[in-house]
């Protein structure tokens, strides 16, 4: 049974440190251009569902006035009276 040799051991510490770094320093360059478009499309999206929700709602308004019949010129106000003996 032969066992791993130093040197190929060393390489291969080396080179998963190397990568570590590698990966760090890219994501401190990356990172913050991913979060800003991550960030830009959920903006877009809350502004496509807020103009979805207005155009939902002039439509409710209009056909709530539409549907409604017009009021006549009312003259005064109604009072219910109850008769006390």
């Amino acid at each position: 049974m032969e066992l791993a040799s130093f040197p190929g051991f060393l390489r291969t510490l080396l080179i998963i440190i190397l990568c570590y770094y590698l990966f760090k320093f890219l994501m401190r360059i990356f990172a913050p251009i991913l979060m800003q478009k991550a960030v830009s499309k959920m903006q877009q999206k809350m502004q496509e569902q807020y103009r979805q929700q207005q155009e939902q709602q002039q439509d409710r308004t209009s056909q709530s006035r539409q549907s409604m019949p017009k009021e006549k010129n009312k003259v005064g106000e109604y009072i219910d009276y109850e008769e006390i003996k």
